[in-house]
């Protein structure tokens, strides 16, 4: 009889059985699971970067140091920086002197007033020993019959200078053709303007080393820093004045090029 019941009860035990062996796979049938958002990228925890200047960077930094600007008056026992100021400004005059004188295209007159003529007695500015005037377009002519005897140097002076001149004597009268204007003449001319330009610059390096010299013999009674200061300001000003003459060359080079 037993086994009658149990028999009875085997398709309950089954069923029972196969509810409890599926039952997992249905609990995580059930369960979602989102996948990564991006699977292809490894996540790393984050970290900190420090960021260094580039060489471009520090070069600009390095030439935007400040400028000083000193009270003249309050270091006048150092150094005046007045007079230094016009000594560097007579520098700069006599450039744009020399580029007036000795760099014209076209040959006139008074471009040869002041070619300096070197005699026993000393040298002398041509138009202080001849009379000078221009006989023609193509022609200029030096009269030096109240100077005869520099007639031989002042011919000299006029054929040695940049003015790309080939006199030629008549008696106590000098004949200066006016040369044609070249290209050669122009570039000839650029030259010379460049040598003007360093020549101005070393005599603008010899006022602020004299300049610097002086304020470096005035350390007593004064502290480092009030020198440094006023050796910074000397540089500073030497620095303008040579932007000056680089822009005086620049405008002379494009008027004699054209």
């Amino acid at each position: 009889m037993a086994l009658n019941h149990l028999s009875l009860l085997r398709p309950f035990l089954c069923q029972s059985l196969v509810r409890h062996v599926r039952s997992p796979v249905m609990v995580a049938s059930r369960v979602s699971v989102r996948p990564p958002l991006c699977p292809s990228v490894t996540h790393h925890p984050a970290a900190c970067v420090r960021l260094y200047a580039t060489k471009k960077a520090k070069a600009k930094a390095k030439g935007q140091s400040a400028k000083v600007n000193i009270n003249s008056a309050l270091v006048q026992d150092i150094i005046s920086l007045d007079e230094v100021k016009e000594d560097m400004t007579a520098v700069l005059s006599a450039l744009k002197d020399d580029f007036t004188r000795n760099l014209s295209i076209r040959t006139s007159p008074g471009a040869l007033d002041h070619i300096v003529v070197t005699t026993q007695d000393g040298k002398f500015p041509l138009n202080q020993l001849g009379q000078i005037s221009m006989k023609s377009p193509q022609l200029i002519m030096v009269n030096m019959s109240s100077f005869p005897e520099a007639t031989a140097a002042a011919t000299r002076a006029l054929r040695e200078s940049s003015m790309n001149l080939n006199p030629e004597v008549d008696g106590t009268i000098i004949k200066v053709p006016v040369p044609k204007v070249t290209r050669e003449h122009r570039e000839n001319l650029v030259k010379l303007a460049k040598q003007f330009s360093n020549k101005a610059k070393d005599s603008l390096r010899k006022v602020r080393s004299n300049a610097v010299t002086q304020a470096k013999r005035a350390k007593e009674g004064h502290s480092e820093d009030t020198i440094r200061l006023v050796e910074k300001q000397i540089q500073q000003m030497s620095d303008n004045f040579a932007a000056d003459i680089d822009k005086q060359l620049a405008a002379k080079t494009k008027e004699l090029l054209g």
